[in-house]
């Protein structure tokens, strides 16, 4: 049986050569590529995930392996067909209206689809009415919200607060961050879970779907 765990280690190590040769080989030993996914590429951006939470790593390592990532994908998805993306839940996610900062969202967004998570990203400015209408369209499991200014996080109310009026609410959990943001707050919103960095962000959302 192959070693998926060496796709991992390289992976964790940022070295994009290393990872796709042994993608290959795990092919050629006609391994699954869902097995190559989940058991190799995924487990490895969890461990990404984990070491940024603790500052083992910083945001140019996990960008860099997000990247690797994304390229080993590349090699697996004409072998995953539907089945790489429906077993680890869908999410939409945004910045709320009258905030214009993406980096933070940018990087749980793409911590989320290195993680094997659907993302529906919905950019910055978003109105709490577009958010219960993406919420409608694409069904997903979790919203998530972003504010990066204190005078934007009114917003974060206003938006859980609309979900609520759609009747949405009860078929969606809710997950708020940025950098103003804390648990306290989240609880005052009554938001089903808080994040204060993206490592953090993948494992919150993992145990919410």
């Amino acid at each position: 049986m192959f070693d998926y765990q060496e796709i991992g280690n390289a992976l964790i190590a940022c070295d994009q050569i290393r990872v796709l040769e042994l993608v290959e080989a795990a092919l050629k030993e006609e391994s699954p590529a869902i097995d190559i996914l989940n058991k190799g590429l995924i487990a490895g951006m969890d461990v990404v995930g984990e070491k940024m939470q603790s500052g083992e790593m910083f945001i140019p390592e996990v960008l860099m392996a997000a990247k690797v990532m994304t390229a080993a994908l590349d090699v697996l998805k004409p072998l995953l067909g539907d089945e790489g993306t429906a077993g680890q839940g869908s999410v939409v996610i945004g910045t709320v209206k009258g905030d214009l900062h993406d980096i933070g969202k940018n990087l749980v967004a793409m911590m989320f689809k290195s993680s094997g998570i659907q993302v529906f990203d919905e950019g910055v400015d978003v109105s709490p009415e577009k958010f219960v209408e993406k919420i409608k369209e694409h069904k997903p499991d979790l919203l998530c919200l972003s504010a990066l200014l204190t005078t934007t996080m009114p917003m974060l109310k206003a938006t859980i607060d609309a979900v609520v009026e759609s009747g949405l609410r009860d078929e969606v959990k809710v997950m708020i961050g940025g950098a103003p943001v804390t648990l306290d707050f989240a609880n005052t919103l009554g938001a089903d879970g808080y994040a204060a960095d993206a490592g953090s962000a993948v494992k919150m959302a993992k145990s919410l779907i």
